[in-house]
């Protein structure tokens, strides 16, 4: 079987690299829609180095590895990857034109973060996710959470958002063909929530916030530059080498989709882009319904989390004090929980019921005290290689796996 990757950006390198290690399909076809450099090596060159995790060749076997990019067909496209058969196309952009019917590709990741709508019809403009399908394709899994563009418009019965070891049981291979992997923050904020969940449930959640300080990606500026027309968001065009810049984050609404006790739950999150390459960090706070004689303590939250991860690879516990460049690679985990920086602090609330319409009783004492535990817990993730790609691949090949 062939796996086909759309866009060769950050996400789309990466897969690549992830796929060619993993050696589950017999093939790869990039699409890159267009000419890269002045001959096909130059396209090759750019694929085995990587300014953040060094060579391909390193990657997969160390660091006296030779050169791992071979056979280079210029006229074809072609080449060969640690023997792995790697074609390139770079004739159309638009997901409709795209020859994955003649390469022989059922099963497509987009990875462009341009076609995220999957609502949208296939001969629009400038092109669908569905696109995809109409060239040939039955599967397509989308790096990035879904966007429905048009007010109104409901998810379709075909479409669904998964992370793998939260929801992706809900993935049915015969009503399921556009499969978001929703973000990176999303990835890691399930797992930091789901064992809390499942321990202490989901009612004694009063309120939650994160906020995500992350890695600069390649919709920022490297300097400052002029906004586009109708743009509201002027931080956008300032450059990330010199600043700490405030953004936003689709992660809370995603969060939803994969796990749907949370649209009950009062849920903020914040982002904050930071000027490093990747490696980022989440800050959950956590507002828990407690009881003043046993409250929940730092050592039940890291117990959790510590027996959670002994039962799923995807959640790692430590101890350790680490820094952003620690957990780069770290192999498929969602989030990485640095135990040393977990908090709680309970207290009783005042609540004065006679402020709520309609909740007081004749003669009661209109003060009632709740008592509160407040949990704050940092959770790293490597945005790119070692969390979200690694977690990406392993869709891929669950979908891939259900189509034979």
């Amino acid at each position: 079987m062939k796996l086909g990757i759309n866009g060769l950006g950050r996400i789309g390198k990466l897969s690549l690299w992830h796929h060619v290690a993993r050696k589950h399909f017999s093939g790869i076809v990039v699409n890159i829609g267009r000419e890269v450099g002045c001959r096909l090596d130059d396209l090759a060159s750019m694929l085995e180095r990587d300014s953040t995790y060094g060579r391909l060749g390193t990657y997969l076997y160390g660091h006296k590895c030779p050169r791992v990019i071979e056979e280079l067909n210029e006229e074809k496209g072609t080449m060969v990857i640690d023997g792995i058969p790697v074609t390139i196309l770079r004739s159309s952009r638009n997901p409709k034109d795209i020859s994955w019917q003649e390469n022989g590709v059922s099963l497509v990741v987009d990875t462009t973060g341009v076609f995220t709508d999957p609502t949208a019809d296939p001969d629009v403009e400038r092109g669908a996710l569905r696109g995809h399908m109409q060239a040939g394709a039955e599967k397509v899994v989308l790096s990035a959470p879904f966007k429905i563009k048009s007010k109104g418009l409901e998810m379709p019965e075909d479409a669904i958002t998964t992370v793998m070891g939260i929801n992706d049981e809900m993935y049915d291979s015969g009503q399921h063909s556009l499969i978001s992997a929703a973000s990176c923050t999303t990835t890691c904020l399930s797992y930091m929530i789901k064992p809390i969940m499942e321990r202490v449930g989901a009612d004694k959640i009063l309120s939650a916030s994160m906020v995500t300080v992350h890695a600069a990606t390649g919709s920022q500026q490297v300097l400052d530059r002029l906004p586009k027309a109708g743009a509201v968001d002027l931080r956008k065009n300032r450059s990330i080498l010199n600043n700490i810049i405030l953004t936003t984050t689709g992660a809370a609404k995603a969060l939803a989709l994969v796990i749907p006790e949370m649209g009950s739950i009062g849920f903020m999150a914040e982002s904050v882009r930071i000027p490093t390459s990747t490696g980022s960090l989440i800050v959950l706070v956590l507002n828990l319904q407690d009881d003043l004689d046993s409250p929940v303590k730092r050592g039940d939250i890291n117990s959790i989390y510590r027996e959670f991860s002994q039962n799923n690879s995807y959640l790692m516990f430590t101890e350790k004090h680490n820094v952003s460049s620690d957990i780069l690679g770290a192999p498929a985990a969602a989030a990485i929980i640095e135990g040393s920086e977990t908090h709680t602090r309970t207290a009783a609330i005042q609540v004065n019921l006679s402020q709520i319409k309609g909740c007081l009783a004749p003669g009661a004492d209109p003060i009632l005290n709740v008592p509160v535990t407040q949990a704050v817990v940092y959770g790293w993730y490597d945005n790119e290689l070692g969390s979200y790609t690694n977690m990406l691949g392993d869709l891929v090949v669950k979908v891939a796996g259900e189509m034979l």
